[in-house]
């Protein structure tokens, strides 16, 4: 069965950082495009930022650019979200996803949670 497992999050004050993984198992995901996304309380889930295959280019979200990171680790199959500068506006529920370029499949994290601090 196909599984990902996001980690990392926690409660941290204003201007601190956080590490988010996704460990994925019964797949490789190394050619599947890899996104970040993240709900919070009374809004609508947002694309965080999202990551080719290649690992050669990313785009973020207006909100987060220049202060999170998006990389993979393709040996490990796991996906990493970094992020820096935190916001209390970044509070939210973060998941990880992959799917293919066909977008024939695709697969979600259970969340992590990511609560900041002012």
């Amino acid at each position: 069965q196909v599984q990902l497992v996001e980690s990392g999050g926690g409660l941290v004050q204003a201007g601190g950082s956080l590490r988010l993984s996704c460990a994925a198992s019964g797949r490789t995901f190394s050619t599947y495009i890899m996104g970040w996304y993240r709900q919070a309380p009374g809004k609508e889930r947002e694309v965080v930022g999202t990551m080719h295959s290649s690992s050669s280019s990313a785009d973020y979200a207006g909100s987060v650019k220049g202060r999170f990171t998006i990389s993979r680790d393709n040996a490990k199959n796991t996906g990493y979200l970094q992020m820096n500068n935190l916001k209390p506006e970044d509070t939210a529920v973060y998941y990880c996803s992959f799917w293919t370029v066909a977008g024939r499949e695709q697969y979600w994290g259970q969340g992590t949670q990511v609560t900041v601090s002012s």
